[in-house]
């Protein structure tokens, strides 16, 4: 408790933990801190700034407790193997959260896929005439992708591009969670517009509409007014 560092962890971590905690006494702890004549108790510690990330009682079952986050500093600074230990942990922990991350991400990026090629066969049935050569069938694929492309990301594939040179891959691979999973449900309700033979600019408009909707669900807590919203998720004016 005499040691500097100590005092200056302690402080630190009431600083974030406690709004009650006394600085100015903190202050005084810190400037005596390294002094032969300087001592501190954890129950001085705690009656003079009002700490609480230690606790401190007499008695059969008393003894001095601490916060696992002090806890874990003071071990640390006891033992260098419990340090390594802990530093490898953490890197364990984060390394199993970035897998799980990316395991959503490609989960619901295989959906999309999936419900694209529903989306593709309705495309297929309802819009593409009879005898068409491949070449003109890929453009129209590529012509109602891009409406969900220009409804989502506000931008069509060749414009997406054009703005990112240098970047492999396509406008989809560099989607957000939250924009997949719109995307997802996009591709099946333009699907279901295409059977009802609803032209494809009344279909942008509608599908837009979906989009704004289902985006401000999944950022409910933007308190951004509807125009500045639409303008971050890069969406088109509905």
């Amino acid at each position: 408790m005499r040691n500097r560092d100590t005092i200056e962890f302690l402080g630190l971590w009431e600083s974030i933990n406690n709004p009650k905690f006394k600085s100015i006494e903190f202050d005084g702890f810190r400037n005596q801190a390294g002094l032969n004549s300087f001592s501190l108790t954890p129950k001085r510690w705690i009656e003079k700034t009002g700490a609480i990330g230690i606790t401190s009682k007499k008695g059969r079952y008393g003894g001095t407790y601490s916060h696992k986050d002090i806890a874990f500093e003071f071990a640390s600074w006891i033992s260098t193997e419990f340090k390594l230990f802990l530093i490898k942990e953490f890197q364990r922990l984060k390394e199993k959260e970035i897998e799980r991350q990316k395991l959503g991400w490609n989960l619901k990026r295989n959906l999309a896929k999936i419900n694209y090629r529903i989306h593709t066969d309705a495309v297929k049935k309802h819009l593409i005439p009879p005898k068409i050569n491949k070449i003109q069938s890929q453009q129209i694929y590529a012509n109602e992708a891009d409406v969900l492309n220009k409804v989502l990301f506000g931008m069509t594939a060749k414009e997406w591009r054009t703005a990112n040179l240098k970047k492999s891959g396509n406008i989809r691979d560099y989607a957000t969670t939250s924009q997949l999973v719109c995307l997802s449900n996009l591709e099946s309700l333009n699907a279901e517009y295409i059977r009802q033979k609803l032209s494809q600019p009344k279909r942008l408009i509608m599908l837009n509409q979906v989009a704004i909707v289902q985006m401000k669900a999944v950022l409910s807590t933007d308190t951004q007014s509807p125009k500045i919203l639409r303008q971050r998720l890069n969406l088109i004016p509905a």
